[in-house]
């Protein structure tokens, strides 16, 4: 059934034969229309259920008190808390988000960007995607004028606002962690490695293993391996090895060390006593997993609040010519009982 057109000013206008101008400066609340039209005004417009565009509105001010957030996939933890503290901050401030999902492909983000600047809102807050290694889109945004947050994911190239974790640190405690549980051959499941995140994640595992001694071995480190089932596919290829690693770092996600988990389990490999596994993010099916799982709180929500905030602070910066500012917050390793066979 087709829908009935909204309602707009011109049938309020029309239906009292009277200027949309009027109308218009009525349901603002303008003292330049006589009471009893701006009350004629205001029944005629319930009673065709007119809605005011508060967009339009915003808009005339100078702002659309919206906040566009692009992110690779929403129903992951790590992602839709950082939405919700973002939507949180948000709407104390009286702003309203427009949320798109890139899928991890570059061709989407860019149609996400392109429909965020139609859409005239405010600010965009982004974590790019794996395919993601041409800007231009992202420049596009600065081009009109349109504040630009990187979180997470950042292309480092451009000087935006940018939330971020200290991610190598916390992949050297998780490494560290694994070492001095008596593991001895640590594999690394890497993210693609045109993204920053993934390479700082793979450079604290090699730190960690420099500071003992230990080798660094290329048959043990396998990049790509972001999903479940691609973590699945890595964990049966190291598995296969004539020497097989005895701990896998799965630093990409929870959703991959989730693929090791099942392939061990799979396979009758008792876990944590013959293989550790750590992932990263704190999904929450972590908690629930037998034996449950270690990995890397990101705290997330905070994570969204600090976007928000961010994005209301530099609102009051009347200095165009100051570095735009970087604020990396600290994860946390939270050790469960798939490493722990030692007491540390």
């Amino acid at each position: 059934m087709k829908s009935k057109k909204r309602t707009t000013i011109y049938d309020i206008a029309e239906k009292l034969n009277i200027a949309p101008s009027s109308v218009s400066r009525a349901l603002n609340n303008s003292s330049y229309v006589k009471e009893s039209t701006k009350k004629l005004i205001l029944q005629t417009a319930e009673e065709l259920n007119y809605k005011m565009n508060s967009l339009a509105s915003n808009l005339r001010k100078g702002q659309s008190k919206t906040i566009g957030v692009i992110v690779p996939r929403i129903n992951q933890n790590f992602f839709s808390n950082v939405i919700a503290g973002i939507e949180d901050a948000s709407y104390k401030q009286g702003y309203n988000l427009i949320i798109c999902q890139s899928n991890e492909s570059y061709e989407k983000e860019v149609q996400c960007v392109n429909t965020l600047i139609n859409q005239h809102v405010d600010c965009i807050v982004i974590s790019i995607s794996v395919e993601t290694i041409n800007y231009q889109h992202l420049k596009n945004i600065l081009d009109h004028h349109i504040e630009l947050i990187q979180f997470d994911r950042v292309a480092d190239e451009l000087e935006t606002l940018k939330v971020i974790n200290d991610t190598l640190q916390a992949s050297y405690e998780a490494v560290n962690h694994l070492i001095t549980q008596g593991y001895k051959r640590i594999a690394l499941l890497e993210g693609p490695q045109s993204l920053n995140i993934f390479r700082q994640r793979k450079e604290g595992y090699l730190q960690a293993l420099k500071k003992h001694n230990m080798p660094v071995l290329n048959e043990l480190m396998l990049e790509n391996a972001w999903t479940k089932d691609l973590g699945a596919q890595a964990t049966r290829k190291l598995l296969s090895l004539p020497n097989p690693p005895d701990a896998i770092f799965a630093s990409t996600s929870d959703f991959s060390a989730l693929g090791v988990l099942e392939v061990a389990t799979a396979m009758n490999i008792k876990v944590p006593a013959q293989l550790g596994i750590c992932g990263y993010s704190n999904e929450d099916f972590t908690e629930i997993t037998s034996p449950s799982i270690t990995t890397i709180d990101q705290f997330s929500v905070d994570m969204g609040k600090t976007i928000a905030n961010l994005y209301f602070e530099e609102m009051k910066n009347t200095d165009v010519s100051a570095t735009p500012k970087t604020i990396s917050i600290k994860p946390k390793l939270i050790t469960r009982s798939s490493t722990q066979r030692l007491t540390e």
